[in-house]
């Protein structure tokens, strides 16, 4: 595969048409004067040595020649490290359990938090492979629309809690179909519905949902979590949550119904701990549904291809000056141009092209050397030969980026910052310019300078707009900033100096309205309600109030909606 590193000067190529074209006016013209001389015929046979052919043939071996000059100063290269990927995408609808049962701790930290740490860990498993989300309890909702951008997945899951859903419980066949008809209309692809639960299903229904999915060909894995002895589910306040009856609500995994459902979906059940094993069976399994493969060639690394050029060119030049102008069918009396010295110019230019591909070949070996070491994560040896090639040429952008990409993986974030800058300022394709100041946001982020962190990502987003990781990295800084304990200090004390000031204005308004209270109540008369006119009032009000509750005791017994009995 060949391609260019600096494909914006293959405009040059432009130069071509515009040289043919010239080349042809000055051939009309020099035609036009020739007549003026005499009969064309009898000016051919009065110079038999003038070759028709033979200048034109010379003047098209240099335009070939300057076409391989700029493709030189283009950089071509060519893929040297090939991989191949046999594996196919499959369509993944992780439907989660969000009901109050899940915040029970049997699972460390608990069994939603390790929920969406697997989630999260399969998601990076993730290659070619499209993902949705869903979540649900007493109802189900999709949250993930399904997608390969992991990224917005990642944060999706970010956000997930109980108070999504009103309606608490835990309604399995509800998830499974809605799960069910979030996939895409692609065929031949592999399709799993991935439930992680507690097992406590309130509603039923779920293994018919669960044999209606397989008729479609798509297989419900069941990830169950929890302790099937049971655990007590912390209400938030220090407590645990209460059944009706006043009694400590203990959330057990019901694995004997998560199996039937994994049966039921020709999927499997998995067990989920505090291990990773869980992890590794849910990947095994799911590797099994690509059904063939497809060989797609990736070209990882790319080596400099300019020598055969630069051979090239010079086989073309050596033919231009060796070619003569005149007709000599036997060899004889070989003579070379006369413009001489336009022939001792362009060997001035061939010498000077080639000096300066030496040096240029210098310091690129280096880098090249320097990646080499770098891949085998020799970064001391790999930090030696970028500073060759940054002292060969100190206004390499590349050399400098790989510098600090070097001093970074040292963990020497000072001098390491610097170059990336110098970089970043330096380079001109915008894709290398985003990785630099995405590693200068990088760093910024791992000693906690979460403002710079975020001027980083923003400066790498506006050369590189479509780089999901920086702004993943962009909406994590702008959150943690927001959650700085600094800066919660600081907010603290403004909150407790408004509080200050409030509560003296509020001090000053009361005393105030004291004030033109008492003096109302001097001018106006004393009005007082009579024992049987309370009394009176009193009954009126406790009669609304029972009617009120007569009315909607009658509506809630005449309502035919779903009503689940539990809220955990």
């Amino acid at each position: 595969m060949l391609r260019f590193e600096d494909p914006a000067y293959l405009w040059l190529l432009l130069i071509i048409p515009v040289l043919a074209m010239m080349r042809f006016a000055v051939w009309r013209q020099r035609k036009k004067k020739l007549r003026k001389f005499g009969d064309p015929v009898l000016l051919k046979e009065m110079m038999p040595d003038v070759s028709a052919y033979r200048p034109t043939i010379k003047f098209w071996l240099l335009l070939t020649a300057i076409a391989v000059l700029v493709l030189i100063i283009a950089r071509p290269q060519a893929g040297t490290k090939i991989s191949h990927d046999k594996r196919n995408g499959i369509e993944a609808i992780i439907a989660l359990d969000i009901s109050n049962s899940m915040l029970a701790e049997d699972v460390v930290p608990s069994r939603l938090e390790k929920s969406k740490l697997l989630v999260e860990n399969l998601v990076d498993h993730f290659t070619n492979d499209k993902v949705g989300l869903v979540v649900f309890a007493g109802d189900a909702f999709v949250q993930l629309p399904i997608t390969s951008d992991y990224v917005s997945a990642k944060m999706f899951l970010q956000n997930i809690n109980p108070s999504l859903i009103a309606t608490q419980g835990t309604d399995l066949a509800r998830a499974i179909t809605l799960s069910q008809n979030s996939f895409t209309q692609q065929d031949n692809v592999g399709k799993a519905i991935i439930v992680i639960t507690d097992g406590e299903d309130h509603e039923g229904g779920a293994l018919e949902a669960a044999q209606a999915a397989h008729k479609k060909g798509i297989n419900v894995f069941i990830l169950g979590i929890g302790d099937p002895k049971g655990s007590p589910i912390p209400d938030g306040e220090g407590g645990y949550m209460k059944d009706n009856s006043g009694q400590t609500v203990m959330s057990a995994l019901n694995e004997q119904m998560c199996r039937q459902i994994a049966q039921a979906g020709s999927g499997t059940y998995i067990h989920v701990d505090n291990t990773n094993e869980a992890q590794e069976k849910l990947n095994a399994e799911l590797s099994k549904l690509q059904s063939g493969t497809t060989d797609v060639v990736i070209y990882s690394e790319y080596s400099e291809q300019f020598q055969a050029f630069g051979i090239i060119l010079l086989l073309l030049l050596v033919a231009e000056v060796m070619l003569l102008e005149s007709k000599n069918p036997l060899l004889k009396n070989v003579r070379l141009f006369k413009r001489k010295r336009y022939d001792k110019s362009v060997v001035l230019l061939l010498v000077c092209m080639l000096g300066g591909t030496v040096h240029a070949q210098t310091d690129r070996q280096y880098i090249r050397n320097g990646n080499k070491l770098f891949r085998d994560q020799n970064f001391i040896k790999a930090e030696v030969e970028y500073r060759k090639a940054v002292s060969k040429k100190p206004d390499n952008p590349q050399a400098l980026y790989n510098l600090g990409t070097a001093l970074l993986m040292q963990q020497k974030d000072s001098s390491a910052t610097d170059m990336l800058q110098k970089a970043g300022k330096l380079e001109t394709n915008k894709i290398r310019k985003s990785q630099s100041y995405h590693n200068i946001g990088y760093i910024c982020q791992r000693h906690q300078m979460y403002a710079e962190a975020i001027q980083a990502y923003k400066e790498a987003l506006r050369n590189n707009p479509m780089d999901n990781e920086t702004r993943y990295n962009l909406a994590l800084c702008k959150k943690l900033l927001k959650n700085n304990p600094q800066n919660k200090k600081q907010q603290k004390q403004k909150d407790k100096k408004d509080k200050n000031n409030k509560d003296n204005k509020d001090k000053k308004d009361k005393q105030q309205d004291q004030k033109k209270q008492d003096k109302n109540e001097q001018q106006k008369p004393k009005d007082r309600m009579s024992k049987d006119n309370a009394e009176q009032l009193l009954n009126a009000a406790i009669q609304n109030e029972k009617a009120t509750q007569q009315r909607i005791s009658k509506a809630m017994q005449q309502r035919g909606s779903r009503r689940l009995q539990k809220n955990w």
